[in-house]
């Protein structure tokens, strides 16, 4: 480390740091909504499948494993960043104004981190890296 910056060397373990742990993340969310683990107060039992939920929450299972595994990253996180876009839209700003009192921040966090690695790619540590 020279003068207190991370060198530029650490960029890829550090891409894939934040792809996996954002997909691991992200994919809790679907594993809670459609197969009830980790149980939560909100989701005591999944969904219908068809539903606006169920659909969210498998996107968010199969979109987490793909993120994590970094395979078809591209594509898949430019439809996640639109899903939690729609998600801020539909269920956070009509509440209020301002993420903080939304409870929105998430969703904008998500939203941006898919959409830089949708413009990104998955990085050298990845799935696609050794797919070519």
């Amino acid at each position: 480390m020279q003068n207190g910056v991370i060198p530029t060397s650490f960029t890829g373990p550090i891409h894939a740091a934040l792809r996996i742990m954002t997909g691991l993340l992200f994919l809790a969310h679907g594993s809670t909504k459609l197969l009830t683990f980790p149980a939560t107060e909100m989701f005591p039992s999944p969904p219908p499948l068809l539903t606006l939920m169920g659909i969210g929450g498998l996107l968010e299972l199969v979109g987490g494993i793909l993120i994590v595994l970094g395979l078809f990253t591209r594509l898949t996180a430019f439809v996640l960043s639109g899903m939690m876009a729609v998600a801020y839209f539909m269920f956070h700003a009509p509440a209020a104004f301002m993420p903080i009192l939304n409870g929105g921040e998430l969703a904008i966090m998500y939203c941006f981190v898919f959409l830089y690695l949708a413009a990104a790619g998955a990085g050298p540590w990845s799935l696609d890296a050794k797919r070519g």
